[in-house]
């Protein structure tokens, strides 16, 4: 019975030892938590397809794939803190990315040329504009006029769709700029084995000088200190991390025919065995993580994020505070069009061209990305780095169902239900802290 009963006794304790030491460390529960999901996602598909789904060319594919919706997810959390939606990312996804194509198919070549460099900087500028007027029309019927969120992008989403059958005449279009679809990814869209590995060191380099930073200035401020064996292995699991990302990264090389086209055209003898060039990491992954660094700095560490947070926690006190509320909410649309600029790029990339239904369905994912991350219905709360990791695991759940043999609307259903039940566990924790 004395047995028995300390048994539990020493495993509470157990417990309580290992929770104080994860409380040391810091680290946000819930997107320890995404971090835990996703590699149990991963490696059960991983386990399931006897290692197949772990080959470097899936994970880099499952990254190149999930980045549109990683960029827009970083902006839907700035829609969601300030207590309001946006359903129409799919549609000005579709709009933007078909103005790229028939800019570069349609009008460049009869007037500045179809081989002109430049062509594609000039659409991509073309497109971030139309992003920003587009959001700055709804932020300004939303925070103006009054219009609730949910009925403008509502609206947006239908009327931007059709808005892109007018602009392409009813038929896809392909510019095939080689310029261009480098944004895509793709062995010739990577940045090389040796550039991944000094941009995976200047990451490294950068967690490292970021906890010693954030340490200076607890210390300067008279806050207290994390135990030095907390910050160190921090930095020692994100170093680990980024190098192995960018391993995997490299162990994926050009296929046997693209490689040995390369060569010839560059005068280059092929070894026995053919020519191995690492692939590295793709362009849109790095555009997510340059995305990703801004948003969270825009958000964190700039006056403007702190008043998108203070709006969602209060709309009433944020206004009686000098907050100007109303043009907070225009800029966070103007920003959310030109991320959808930016996203539509890379998928209009990716297919070297664009279709009628380009971006279509990517508003479920962006919103099921931003709450799995752990963003709040009820507003003010919500991580920029929870939205990339949600957009992560969703896509994560996408590729490997699709791998599995699984037809897009049961990709659909699985969504739909990761999205109520990230939904469901929101609310109740809610009504907990509540």
């Amino acid at each position: 019975m004395t047995d028995a009963a300390a048994t539990p006794g020493r495993s509470r304790g157990v417990r309580q030892v290992v929770g104080d030491y994860f409380k040391a460390t810091e680290i946000d529960l819930r997107l320890f938590g995404m971090v835990v999901a996703l590699a149990v996602i991963i490696l059960g598909f991983g386990f399931v397809t006897d290692g197949r789904f772990l080959d470097p060319v899936n994970m880099l594919t499952l990254a190149v794939q999930g980045a549109s919706v990683a960029i827009l997810a970083t902006g839907m959390v700035l829609v969601i803190v300030s207590r309001n939606i946006d359903l129409s990312v799919g549609s000005v996804v579709g709009v933007v990315g078909m103005v790229y194509a028939v800019l570069m198919h349609e009008i460049y070549p009869t007037t500045i040329g179809a081989d002109t460099s430049y062509g594609w900087l000039l659409a991509l500028a073309v497109g971030i504009a139309l992003g920003a007027f587009i959001g700055a029309f709804q932020g300004y019927i939303i925070a103006y006029i009054g219009v609730p969120s949910f009925i403008v992008t509502l609206g947006g989403l239908l009327a931007f769709r059709g808005v892109v059958f007018y602009i392409s005449g009813g038929s896809t279009q392909a510019p095939d700029d080689k310029q261009f679809v480098v944004l895509g990814g793709g062995p010739q869209g990577s940045i090389g084995g040796t550039a991944s590995w000094i941009v995976g060191l200047v990451m490294v380099a950068a967690a490292i000088g970021l906890l010693y930073y954030n340490r200076r200035e607890r210390r300067r401020f008279g806050f207290p200190l994390r135990p030095i064996w907390a910050d160190a292995l921090i930095g020692t699991v994100s170093s680990l991390v980024v190098l192995g990302a960018v391993y995997v990264a490299n162990s994926y090389h050009w296929p046997a025919g693209l490689a040995t086209q390369y060569a010839q055209a560059h005068g280059i003898t092929e070894p026995p065995g053919g020519l191995q060039i690492e692939s590295g990491i793709p362009w849109p992954v790095l555009i997510v993580i340059g995305v990703t660094v801004a948003m969270w700095f825009l958000a964190t560490r700039r006056r403007f994020g702190r008043y998108v947070f203070a709006i969602g926690g209060n709309p009433d006190a944020a206004e009686l505070g000098g907050i100007n509320t109303r043009w907070t909410i225009l800029k966070v649309y103007i920003l959310m069009g030109i991320l959808a600029a930016i996203s539509a790029a890379i998928a209009s990339a990716r297919l070297n061209g664009a279709t009628l239904d380009l971006g279509q369905g990517y508003e479920l994912y962006v919103i099921a990305a931003a709450v799995i991350g752990g963003t709040s219905f009820a507003g003010g709360i919500g991580t920029i780095p929870g939205a990339v990791l949600g957009a992560l695991v969703m896509y994560s759940l996408k590729y490997g169902l699709a791998y599995e043999g699984l037809n897009s609307p049961g990709q659909d259903i699985v969504a739909g239900a990761v999205l109520i039940i990230a939904v469901g566990a929101d609310t109740i924790n809610r009504r907990r802290g509540s």
